[in-house]
């Protein structure tokens, strides 16, 4: 086995477990203890962990988000969510949609009638475009050409004069504490929208969770459903369940 495809299986451990110790590692990759070490210092270096006394843990903070259009590239277990976040929505509801990827791919499958959406993507805005009877609001402001979506006061202006029956929130990172954002300015965007919304339903495939990012958008409190495509493991079920947040999993 080569130090590439060792790494790789040390990180599909540290996803599981996220702290290995020096002696898993050697086991776990049948090397001695000088070539966990080197593997060890490539993979800090790499920047994919930090070294701990005895052993080594997943960065417990993420500091780089892949563009918009990257992200759309893993699409599988996106549109499963997407679906049965669609499968959400009636007639006639009033919805906030949150920018990104997963909450592009809900707008796709909407096949209801007569609803009034706001969202703060371009994206979005323009797929809703193409759906009948559909009026859509989109809000105003600078664009973040990165992520593909509008911020500012102006943004949150029109935010503060509406409410919605439901919410399709996004998120780039979860861990026990809540949802993270790599901006202030995203952050503080979602917050208002969650102020708007009856019900806020989370978008999140298993890749979003164990990650913390600087910015923390909210607890788990102000959440009433969460879509994603696995089932989550400890701390997050528990965690589901002291908050009565109901959980669907799309690909089950």
């Amino acid at each position: 086995m080569n130090q590439e495809d060792r790494i790789k299986n040390i990180l599909d451990y540290l996803k599981l477990n996220v702290k290995i110790s020096m002696e898993e590692l050697c086991t776990l990759c049948e090397i001695s203890y000088d070539t966990a070490r080197r593997d060890m210092v490539k993979m800090e270096q790499d920047g994919l962990i930090v070294r701990i006394r005895g052993g080594a843990m997943l960065p417990s903070l993420t500091t780089h988000i892949s563009s918009y259009k990257d992200r759309l590239n893993d699409t599988e277990s996106k549109r499963s969510i997407a679906v049965a976040a669609a499968s959400l929505i009636q007639d006639g509801d009033y919805l906030l949609l949150d920018t990104g990827t997963t909450t592009q791919y809900t707008a796709e499958f909407l096949t209801t009638q007569n609803n009034v959406i706001v969202t703060n993507s371009i994206d979005i805005a323009a797929i809703l475009c193409d759906k009948p009877n559909t009026i859509t609001h989109l809000l105003g402001g600078e664009i973040n050409t990165w992520h593909r979506y509008s911020f500012g006061p102006r943004a949150i202006e029109m935010l503060s004069d509406i409410k919605v029956d439901k919410l399709f929130l996004g998120t780039c990172g979860i861990s026990p504490e809540g949802l993270f954002a790599p901006t202030a300015e995203e952050a503080y965007m979602k917050r208002e929208m969650i102020k708007r919304a009856t019900q806020v339903i989370l978008l999140a495939d298993s890749t979003k969770f164990e990650k913390q990012l600087f910015h923390r958008v909210c607890q788990f409190d102000q959440i009433d459903i969460l879509i994603t495509d696995i089932e989550p493991k400890s701390p997050f079920r528990k965690i589901l369940n002291d908050f009565e947040i109901k959980l669907i999993v799309s690909c089950s």
